[in-house]
C-alpha cells in the first residue's frame, strides 16, 4: 500500500477537513494538518496509513519547515479557514486582515512552499472556497472578501500551474462547529438538517480527485438540498 498517492489536508481536526481524510483514507496516504494535535491524532488512529502534520499555517517558519520535508505530494487541499463577521462599521482593519491571513494569504504561501512536491508528483490543488466567493451579502464583508481572494488565487494557480489540477469547491452553509458560532453570532437558532452535512462536500471533493486523468474539473458549487 505504500505506493498509494499523497494527501495532505489541512483543516483536518474537524468539520470539513476531516469529512475530506475520511473520504480520501481507502485511496491514499494522508497527511492531516491542524492545531489541534488531540483531534488530529485521534482521527489517524482511526484510518489506515495517516499521519497528524501539526503546523500553525500563520507560523510562516513552521510552514516552511514542514513543508520541507515533502518532496512529493498527490493532493493538497485547503480545508482550514476562518470566519470572522461583520458589517463595514464594525469590521475594523484587524478583522480583514485575519480572514485574509488565514483564508488567503496562508494558503497561497503552503502551496507556493510545496509547488516542488506538486510538480514532481503532476499533483491536484483543492481549496474549499464558500457560497460567499461567489456572491457576498451584507454582514460577509471581509469573509467574502477573501474567499472572492481565494477564487482569484486558485485561477492564478491554474493558468500558470498548467502540469497541475486545481479545483475550487464551493459549498453553501454547511453543518460544522464554524457554522454553529456564525448562527448564534446571527442570533439564529441552529437545526443542523438545513444545512449540507460535512461528507456531502466531502464527496464533492473526491469526485474532482478521484476524477479520469484526462478530465479536470476546475469548480464544483455543492447547495444544500430544501427540504
Amino acid at each position: 500500500m505504500a505506493d498509494r498517492p499523497l494527501a495532505l489536508v489541512t483543516g483536518a481536526s474537524r468539520g470539513i477537513g476531516a469529512a475530506v481524510a475520511r473520504a480520501l483514507a481507502p485511496t491514499h496516504r494522508l497527511l492531516l494538518g491542524g492545531r489541534d494535535e488531540l483531534a488530529l491524532a485521534e482521527l489517524a488512529g482511526e484510518l489506515p496509513e495517516t499521519s497528524p502534520w501539526p503546523v500553525d499555517l500563520t507560523d510562516a517558519s513552521a510552514v516552511a519547515a514542514a513543508a520541507a520535508e515533502i518532496d512529493s505530494l498527490d493532493v493538497l487541499v485547503h480545508s482550514a479557514g476562518v470566519a470572522k463577521l461583520g458589517t463595514v462599521e464594525d469590521s475594523p482593519a484587524e478583522v480583514w486582515r485575519h480572514n485574509f491571513e488565514v483564508n488567503v494569504v496562508a494558503v497561497a504561501e503552503l502551496t507556493r512552499l510545496l509547488l516542488p512536491a506538486l510538480r514532481a508528483a503532476r499533483g491536484h490543488v483543492v481549496l474549499i472556497n464558500s457560497g460567499q466567493g461567489l456572491a457576498a451579502r451584507e454582514g460577509w464583508g471581509a469573509y467574502a472578501a477573501s474567499k472572492f481572494g481565494l477564487r482569484a488565487f486558485a485561477d492564478v494557480l491554474r493558468a500558470e500551474e498548467t502540469a497541475l489540477r486545481v479545483t475550487s469547491v464551493f459549498p453553501g452553509r454547511t453543518d460544522t462547529e464554524m457554522q454553529q458560532a456564525v448562527v448564534a453570532g446571527e442570533g439564529g437558532d441552529y437545526t443542523p438538517e438545513k444545512y449540507l452535512r460535512p461528507e456531502s462536500v466531502a464527496a464533492a471533493v473526491c469526485s474532482a480527485v478521484l476524477a479520469s486523468p484526462d478530465a479536470h474539473l476546475t469548480e464544483i458549487t455543492v447547495r444544500p438540498r430544501p427540504r
